[in-house]
């Protein structure tokens, strides 16, 4: 199982010697990726920063660690741009980005960058089947309901031919989006409990036979808080997780009362051994 954690950006803000810290220390203690969120405009938004931008600038100050934004809202973005955006960062990086995506939740967000709600679901599938082309392919032409490209692609092309793209949703996905995952992800970001896990693992099993597509190759991360409420029941949760073999975890040290990036870094530190002995 690899381990990675959250860059938690929400409360090192625009302290970026900070953040290069968070990003170059979990790097040097041998966690194998970093996970940023994303938003885009909200009412009441909170500070966090723009993914993909955030990435480039982390892909230059560190040389191994996966960059995994986490999740990308994809319906809210242009696909050929985004596509461009993406392949940029796997370059920079050189094939180290992960591609987290989701169609989110907030018809406020929706509204304000123009795009429609309703047919989420939809475009991100439509999406993630073009973005895999522009990927891969130099010249392309494809028509869809909410993309046209005609004899035309991006350069440069990625490292990664395609880059992994990974689902996340609610604890309880709905059967679009189980399908969805099953059909055309490469992996999933689980917010289900351990013990709710094996249904919901087996109902995308099914959906990926039904697309004929191997389940074994959709990966699976969960997250554990090492901080806050469930702090002293951080170590079980791992154990659990283990147990359950999915293939990645993620490590959080926001959401208690950490506040700075010293402080932020030495609970990664306190914990890091620890995870890694218990997943061994």
């Amino acid at each position: 199982m690899k381990i990675g954690i959250s860059l938690p950006v929400r409360d090192l803000e625009n302290d970026l010697g900070a953040i290069r810290d968070f990003a170059q220390t979990a790097e040097a203690l041998g966690l194998t990726h970093l996970r940023v969120p994303d938003q885009v405009i909200r009412q009441n938004s909170k500070h966090l920063h723009e993914p993909l931008t955030l990435m480039a600038w982390l892909a230059g100050i560190t040389e191994r660690i996966e960059l995994v934004p986490s999740i990308v809202v994809l319906p809210l973005r242009q696909t050929a741009l985004l596509a461009k955006q993406a392949a940029e960062v796997d370059v920079l990086s050189n094939g180290r980005l992960r591609l987290g995506i989701g169609v989110g939740g907030n018809a406020a967000e929706y509204q304000a960058m123009g795009m429609d709600f309703h047919t989420r679901g939809a475009r991100c599938s439509e999406q993630m089947q073009l973005l895999r082309r522009l990927w891969r392919e130099p010249t392309l032409s494809f028509k869809g309901r909410f993309d046209t490209i005609i004899d035309a692609g991006i350069n440069p092309l990625p490292v990664q031919k395609p880059i992994p793209m990974w689902i996340g949703g609610s604890a309880t996905p709905s059967t679009a989006v189980i399908e969805r995952i099953g059909s055309l992800a490469d992996g999933w970001f689980v917010l289900a409990t351990p013990e709710d896990y094996p249904e919901l693992r087996a109902q995308i099993d099914a959906a990926a036979v039904r697309a004929n597509r191997d389940p074994a190759r959709i990966g699976t991360e969960a997250g554990v808080a090492v901080v806050g409420p469930r702090e002293s029941e951080w170590q079980s949760r791992v154990q659990h997780w283990h147990k359950t073999g999915i293939t990645h975890l993620c490590l959080r040290t926001l959401g208690g009362d950490l506040r700075g990036g010293n402080a932020h870094i030495a609970r990664m530190r306190g914990v890091i051994d620890e995870a890694l002995t218990i997943t061994a």
